[in-house]
């Protein structure tokens, strides 16, 4: 298992998030690649002034999306998109390719020498926007020993945004991050109902408190309420950071720059 704190260092992390524009192949492409490449790297050279502790790439833009499986084109075109934020950031890279493709990513994070992925689905199933998945924890996790990716850590989502989870709703949050923790997950996720939904600030603490893996918040922080959250080891952020709040705007940096600030106060609380 790969370790959170040998990755970012001084808790809590403060992510932030590259909504990479939509790649070859997919419906709402405009851009060449070239240019896609470089808006990406832009980006991550925004969040590296702003003195964030480490970037992600996802391809957001990419929607709607496919569900589990890839195509060898997003593959490589998000491994070119890594290289490239990764030499121009200089920060622990994550990677996460939608939706649900655990595996593509963790093959891209170790074709660029990233750090972590964020991984959907890992542990019990849902019913996504691309329809139902199941768990695939064994299957990834066999993966990562297979081509010697095992100091990639495996941040997974936990009761999911964008999902319904009636199936699953005798299952409490708690219980499911233990699941993820027995099913070697390296830290958990926790979100709101949707992209810019705040998070519960209890259900936070309560899973911080109660397992040993990290415990990150991944949707719906801002400057304001990100001291709510004091208890989590990272702060996966993007929406908040556009200049229209939105996730498919551009990024403002002094929401960068006070993202930071508010970080560094709950750091200097701890």
């Amino acid at each position: 298992m790969a370790d959170f704190d040998e990755i970012f260092g001084s808790q809590p992390a403060l992510i932030g998030m590259i909504h990479v524009q939509a790649l070859p192949g997919t419906p709402r492409q405009t851009l060449p690649l070239a240019e896609v490449v470089e808006r990406a790297a832009r980006e991550a050279e925004a969040f590296a002034a702003a003195g964030f502790d480490g970037v992600m790439v996802e391809n957001m833009h990419d929607c709607p999306y496919l569900r589990r499986e890839v195509g060898p084109e997003i593959v490589a075109a998000m491994t070119r998109v890594g290289l490239e934020v990764k030499a121009r950031a200089g920060l622990p890279l994550g990677v996460q390719i939608l939706a649900g493709a655990n595996r593509a990513a963790l093959a891209v994070a170790q074709a660029v020498g990233a750090s972590f992925i964020r991984a959907e689905a890992l542990v019990f199933a849902h019913v996504a926007d691309e329809g139902w998945m199941d768990g695939d924890a064994g299957e990834l996790m066999r993966y990562r020993r297979q081509i010697g990716a095992e100091g990639i850590a495996v941040l997974t989502d936990i009761k999911k945004k964008h999902s319904a989870h009636q199936v699953t709703a005798d299952v409490d949050i708690l219980a499911t991050a233990r699941a993820a923790e027995l099913f070697l997950a390296d830290g958990v996720i926790i979100t709101a109902g949707e992209t810019g939904q705040a998070a519960s600030p209890s259900e936070v603490e309560q899973v911080g408190r109660e397992v040993a893996i990290a415990t990150l918040v991944g949707s719906g922080l801002t400057v304001d309420n990100l001291a709510d959250y004091h208890a989590a080891a990272g702060f996966i952020v993007g929406s908040s950071l556009k200049h229209s709040g939105r996730w498919d705007g551009a990024l403002d940096p002094d929401k960068l720059a006070a993202m930071r600030r508010a970080c560094d106060a709950i750091r200097r609380g701890r």
